[in-house]
Protein backbone atom coordinates (compact mmCIF):
# COMPACT_ATOMS: atom_id res chain seq x y z
CA UNK A 1 0.00 0.00 0.00
CA UNK A 2 1.25 3.48 -0.90
CA UNK A 3 0.67 6.40 1.45
CA UNK A 4 0.91 9.97 0.14
CA UNK A 5 1.48 13.04 2.31
CA UNK A 6 3.01 16.50 2.10
CA UNK A 7 6.74 16.62 2.65
CA UNK A 8 7.99 17.98 5.96
CA UNK A 9 11.31 19.59 6.94
CA UNK A 10 12.49 16.12 8.05
CA UNK A 11 12.32 15.05 4.38
CA UNK A 12 14.73 17.77 3.23
CA UNK A 13 17.86 15.58 2.96
CA UNK A 14 16.04 12.85 1.04
CA UNK A 15 14.53 15.39 -1.36
CA UNK A 16 17.85 17.14 -1.89
CA UNK A 17 19.43 13.79 -2.88
CA UNK A 18 16.55 12.65 -5.09
CA UNK A 19 15.53 15.91 -6.80
CA UNK A 20 18.78 17.04 -8.46
CA UNK A 21 17.05 19.50 -10.82
CA UNK A 22 16.66 22.14 -8.10
CA UNK A 23 18.91 23.61 -5.43
CA UNK A 24 18.58 23.46 -1.65
CA UNK A 25 16.79 26.81 -1.39
CA UNK A 26 14.12 25.68 -3.85
CA UNK A 27 13.63 22.41 -1.97
CA UNK A 28 13.14 24.38 1.26
CA UNK A 29 10.74 26.79 -0.45
CA UNK A 30 8.64 23.94 -1.84
CA UNK A 31 8.52 22.14 1.51
CA UNK A 32 7.43 25.34 3.27
CA UNK A 33 4.70 26.00 0.69
CA UNK A 34 3.46 22.40 0.67
CA UNK A 35 4.51 21.92 -2.96
CA UNK A 36 6.04 18.46 -2.45
CA UNK A 37 4.05 15.29 -2.00
CA UNK A 38 5.85 12.10 -0.98
CA UNK A 39 4.84 8.50 -1.60
CA UNK A 40 5.79 6.00 1.09
CA UNK A 41 5.63 2.23 0.96
CA UNK A 42 6.09 0.46 4.30
CA UNK A 43 7.38 3.73 5.78
CA UNK A 44 10.10 4.26 3.15
CA UNK A 45 9.93 7.16 0.70
CA UNK A 46 9.68 5.76 -2.81
CA UNK A 47 8.81 8.86 -4.82
CA UNK A 48 7.76 12.48 -4.94
CA UNK A 49 5.69 14.97 -6.88
CA UNK A 50 6.80 18.61 -6.95
CA UNK A 51 4.52 21.34 -8.25
CA UNK A 52 4.35 25.10 -8.50
CA UNK A 53 1.86 27.63 -9.81
CA UNK A 54 2.17 28.71 -13.44
CA UNK A 55 1.36 32.42 -13.66
CA UNK A 56 0.80 32.22 -9.91
CA UNK A 57 -2.51 30.42 -10.38
CA UNK A 58 -2.41 27.24 -12.51
CA UNK A 59 -1.03 24.19 -10.67
CA UNK A 60 1.91 22.93 -12.72
CA UNK A 61 3.40 19.50 -12.00
CA UNK A 62 7.12 20.29 -12.25
CA UNK A 63 8.38 16.78 -11.53
CA UNK A 64 7.09 13.37 -10.60
CA UNK A 65 9.66 10.71 -9.85
CA UNK A 66 9.46 7.19 -8.44
CA UNK A 67 12.52 5.21 -7.45
CA UNK A 68 13.46 2.71 -10.20
CA UNK A 69 12.82 -0.42 -8.11
CA UNK A 70 9.36 0.84 -7.14
CA UNK A 71 8.00 1.85 -10.54
CA UNK A 72 4.83 0.33 -11.97
CA UNK A 73 3.57 -0.47 -8.47
CA UNK A 74 1.14 2.46 -8.18
CA UNK A 75 3.25 5.10 -6.42
CA UNK A 76 3.22 7.54 -9.35
CA UNK A 77 -0.51 7.20 -9.82
CA UNK A 78 -1.09 7.59 -6.06
CA UNK A 79 1.00 10.78 -6.06
CA UNK A 80 -0.84 12.18 -9.05
CA UNK A 81 -4.30 11.31 -7.71
CA UNK A 82 -3.50 12.85 -4.32
CA UNK A 83 -2.30 16.04 -6.01
CA UNK A 84 -5.33 16.15 -8.32
CA UNK A 85 -7.68 15.67 -5.35
CA UNK A 86 -5.85 18.36 -3.37
CA UNK A 87 -6.14 20.81 -6.27
CA UNK A 88 -9.80 19.96 -6.88
CA UNK A 89 -10.51 20.62 -3.17
CA UNK A 90 -8.95 24.08 -3.63
CA UNK A 91 -11.40 24.80 -6.45
CA UNK A 92 -8.82 24.45 -9.22
CA UNK A 93 -10.23 23.72 -12.68
CA UNK A 94 -7.09 23.22 -14.76
CA UNK A 95 -3.83 21.32 -14.20
CA UNK A 96 -0.70 21.67 -16.26
CA UNK A 97 2.49 19.68 -16.84
CA UNK A 98 5.12 19.11 -19.52
CA UNK A 99 7.86 16.84 -20.80
CA UNK A 100 10.59 17.00 -23.40
CA UNK A 101 9.66 15.92 -26.92
CA UNK A 102 11.91 12.85 -26.77
CA UNK A 103 10.48 11.58 -23.44
CA UNK A 104 7.89 9.18 -24.84
CA UNK A 105 7.16 7.19 -21.67
CA UNK A 106 6.35 10.28 -19.54
CA UNK A 107 4.14 11.65 -22.33
CA UNK A 108 2.15 8.43 -22.46
CA UNK A 109 1.81 8.48 -18.66
CA UNK A 110 0.42 12.04 -18.82
CA UNK A 111 -2.05 11.03 -21.52
CA UNK A 112 -3.17 7.94 -19.57
CA UNK A 113 -3.90 10.26 -16.65
CA UNK A 114 -6.15 12.54 -18.70
CA UNK A 115 -3.77 15.23 -19.92
CA UNK A 116 -3.96 16.51 -23.49
CA UNK A 117 -1.25 18.27 -25.47
CA UNK A 118 -1.54 22.04 -25.43
CA UNK A 119 1.53 23.17 -27.40
CA UNK A 120 5.30 23.25 -27.24
CA UNK A 121 8.20 25.64 -26.78
CA UNK A 122 11.88 25.57 -27.61
CA UNK A 123 14.43 26.70 -25.01
CA UNK A 124 17.70 27.25 -26.91
CA UNK A 125 20.80 26.78 -24.79
CA UNK A 126 18.78 25.22 -21.95
CA UNK A 127 17.60 21.93 -23.44
CA UNK A 128 18.05 20.28 -26.82
CA UNK A 129 14.48 19.01 -27.30
CA UNK A 130 11.26 21.01 -27.41
CA UNK A 131 9.12 21.04 -24.27
CA UNK A 132 5.59 19.74 -24.81
CA UNK A 133 2.95 21.19 -22.49
CA UNK A 134 -0.12 19.27 -21.34
CA UNK A 135 -3.30 20.40 -19.59
CA UNK A 136 -6.12 18.58 -17.83
CA UNK A 137 -9.56 19.99 -16.99
CA UNK A 138 -10.65 18.86 -13.53
CA UNK A 139 -13.50 21.16 -12.60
Amino acid sequence: MVEVAKASPEDFDWLLRHDPHVDAQWVLRCIELGEYLLARREGEVVGFLRFSLFWGRIPYMDMIKVEPGCRRLGAGTALFRAWEDQMRARGVRLLMTSSELDEFEPQEWHRRNGFVEAGSLTFPGIQSAREIFFVKQIG
